[in-house]
């Protein structure tokens, strides 16, 4: 019997023991993930740095050479509530994600859209906007095009900027149709200015911008965009800390009306035309 309550004793104690290795381990392991996500590190910096690409609206450089645009307000007013200055990291489009994998910055901040091939290789915020693709025509090589099949055929030529979600729009709803890919947006726009594409796929307003810019060659063969698609924060893998601050973020600012305003002053008006030209 005093055999039995020792083995028992010995058991529990046992059990007790190993308990406390593994809250003590669950612990370690909190810890470890807390000091080595890319809050702490950015806290720790005090500079958040952040990916992104120029396309019209969202980022552009301004007259003295600065950075102005829809994504850079976002950008600012991160860092601004984190504490922190901004370093902005100007990236081409095709090799952006590599480039926030390998450590180059902290996210991506520029209107990348949530798709399901991109999120296999990050994670994604919650959306802070939603934007669609639309299109812009030549009136001189597709006069009277009105809707997409018009620009789905063998002989029409579409421009669109590489390894964006235009091109896999184009590649989508126009698979007939030749596209001719650049690293750059001004690229693209102006091979339709020059007459050699009939068009140019991109995300909303840009499109309707350069119609108005080029109303004598260019024009907006729909009033619609034709696809919609949500707008998030890029960052890496497996970093829940930071990616519930700025999901958390976002909810805030989304609530006292900051993305909407921002969205109408940069999307709506021109009002920001002094600050590039």
């Amino acid at each position: 019997m005093k055999v039995s309550r020792l083995v028992l004793l010995l058991i529990l104690s046992s059990f007790l023991t190993l308990g406390m290795i593994s809250s003590a381990t669950a612990k370690s392991v909190r810890q470890d993930l807390t000091m080595e996500s890319t809050l702490e590190q950015v806290m720790k910096r005090g500079v958040l740095r952040v990916g992104m690409s120029t396309f019209v609206p969202w980022a552009m450089k301004g007259k003295s050479g600065e950075l102005v645009g829809f994504e850079i307000d976002i950008a600012r007013r991160l860092a601004k509530d984190m504490g922190v200055k901004i370093e902005f990291v100007p990236t081409k489009w095709s090799g952006i994600i590599p480039a926030l994998l390998t450590g180059k910055f902290d996210l991506i901040i520029g209107g990348m859209g949530v798709r399901p091939d991109r999120n296999l290789k990050v994670n994604f915020s919650i959306p802070y906007y939603n934007t669609g693709m639309s299109i812009v025509a030549s009136r001189k090589k597709a006069p009277g095009f009105t809707k997409l099949s018009d620009f789905n055929k063998k002989d029409i030529s579409i421009s669109v900027r590489i390894g964006t979600t235009a091109e896999t729009a184009a590649r989508k709803y126009m698979p007939e149709a030749t596209l001719r890919m650049f690293d750059d947006e001004s690229q693209a726009i102006q091979e339709l200015l020059n007459g050699r594409v009939h068009a140019m796929v991109a995300s909303a307003p840009m499109p309707a911008f350069h119609s108005v810019k080029y109303k004598k060659k260019l024009y907006m063969p729909m009033d619609d965009n034709f696809t919609m698609e949500p707008i998030g924060f890029a960052l890496q893998k497996g970093d829940v800390d930071t990616l519930n601050y700025v999901n958390n973020w976002i909810r805030f600012v989304q609530a006292e009306g900051w993305i909407k305003e921002r969205k109408h002053y940069w999307f709506n008006t021109r009002d920001w035309d002094g600050l590039i030209r």
